[in-house]
């Protein structure tokens, strides 16, 4: 069996590398620490935590649990070493940071399969399979080569994302479908305004909280700004410029009264289910609690459920449903795989759920087998199926949620929580079998 390359000792590199070698492959897992560091890392080890040691929830009925739970069951390093390193966190998983990375280093470099290389990579080798995992602020040379690879199709170096809401969350007393001058389907949810009501809206906008941007950030700010402006920056430019732009209300009537508005917030399908929504024209740099705020201020939103929070920063990332399959691998090149980050996942573990499934299909395609498909039905699956078959016109790095898994056959009754539950026991029992499957490649 031929060799695995792995790019990137970060979450999802070291998983991928962990369970290629685990099914037999010999690795060779490229990581330029100590000798080369980004702006983000400080600490010599692998899979280092940069923004918090908390991983999100623990309650399988929460997304980022149940996504944990699947790896947990299917053998996940990153997983295991969670485990052996947590802190007490109430109802969420947190670790010890160093504990955390030191535990996933050690187990690496002694795995009798891996060879770890301490080198910068700058080129992917055609001929040879390899994983590249190097994270959303991936070297300027390796982004070149990636730029090159995928042939001048998009290549993002800023993350400029609305926010996307789910749609069961929507007060459809207050809002309503339709579109600009009934042209097409209805297909646009409407949350209409009052002038009190916009005033009121665009006060708190302009006044709220943004997030800081990091340190290796700050000189790029403008450059940010240019390509996608954040909402409440257009809004400072004026009290009426937000209503002569995404809140625009002309030639928008409610289709049951006829009525018209001062201005509208419009929502548009993020996915074909229409379980996802995201808020035209809002991309935002406020932090999560004032998005919070402040967007559910607008009639129809009061108690909208996030399933991804507006975010602009700095972040390397593929147009992947335009680049890979549901292996994570490039579709131009099977020898070639993404993970983590750039692939359109927002999240360590999900990030190390994507290096989970692309190290094991890193190393079917050594052993000359054919891809494993993780079943839609898991959380691990369905990120899988997002990444490869999201929209591409308007594709951005997502969090797990149960807005990308495919709907229950039966609608359940009671809310959210049984609805959730109803998530977890399915996804849970394909995971077990997917478990057993693995243990047969």
């Amino acid at each position: 069996m031929e060799h695995i390359n792995v790019f990137g000792a970060g979450l999802a590199g070291s998983e991928a590398a962990w369970q290629a070698a685990e099914h037999g492959a010999h690795v060779k897992l490229y990581e330029m620490k100590p000798k080369k560091k980004s702006p983000a890392h400080h600490a010599d080890t692998f899979a280092e935590l940069v923004c918090s040691n908390s991983l999100r929830s623990a309650d399988v009925t929460n997304a980022a649990g149940l996504l944990k739970e699947e790896l947990r069951r299917m053998g996940s390093l990153i997983m295991e070493a969670c485990g052996k390193t947590k802190v007490a966190a109430g109802g969420a998983v947190a670790v010890d940071r160093v504990l955390f990375s030191e535990y996933i280093t050690d187990k690496i470099r002694s795995h009798p399969n891996i060879e770890v290389i301490e080198e910068e990579m700058t080129e992917i080798p055609a001929e040879e399979i390899t994983v590249v995992a190097t994270g959303p602020l991936t070297s300027d040379a390796l982004a070149e080569t990636i730029a090159r690879l995928i042939g001048g199709r998009k290549l993002y170096f800023f993350d400029a994302a609305a926010p996307i809401v789910d749609a069961e969350s929507v007060d459809m007393t207050k809002a309503f479908f339709a579109t600009r001058y009934d042209k097409g389907d209805p297909d646009y949810i409407n949350c209409p305004m009052t002038e009190a009501e916009y005033k009121a809206f665009y006060h708190a906008l302009i006044t709220a909280e943004e997030a800081k941007l990091h340190e290796f950030e700050a000189g790029d700010k403008l450059k940010v700004f240019e390509g996608c402006m954040p909402v409440e920056v257009m809004a400072r430019r004026g009290e009426d410029t937000l209503r002569f732009g995404p809140m625009k209300p002309v030639g928008i009537k409610n289709p049951k009264t006829g009525e018209e508005y001062y201005a509208i917030v419009q929502l548009r399908k993020e996915n074909e289910s229409g379980t996802m929504y995201n808020l035209v024209g809002f991309q935002t740099h406020l932090t999560f609690p004032e998005q919070r705020r402040v967007f559910r201020m607008i009639p129809g939103l009061e108690n909208a459920e996030f399933l991804r929070y507006g975010v602009m920063h700095r972040n390397t990332f593929l147009c992947s449903p335009d680049l890979l399959d549901n292996d994570y691998s490039f579709r131009e090149n099977k020898n070639i795989f993404f993970a983590g980050q750039m692939t359109g996942v927002e999240g360590y573990i999900e990030s190390a759920a994507s290096g989970f499934v692309a190290g094991v299909n890193a190393y079917l395609r050594a052993a000359g087998k054919e891809p494993y498909i993780f079943p839609e039905e898991t959380m691990t699956g369905a990120m899988a199926w997002y990444v490869s078959h999201g929209e591409k016109m308007t594709f951005q790095p997502m969090n797990a949620n149960f807005g990308i898994i495919p709907p229950l056959e039966q609608k359940v009754k009671g809310g959210k929580k049984f609805r959730n539950e109803a998530y977890a026991n399915r996804a849970l029992a394909a995971a077990d079998a997917v478990a057993e499957e693995l243990k047969q490649l």
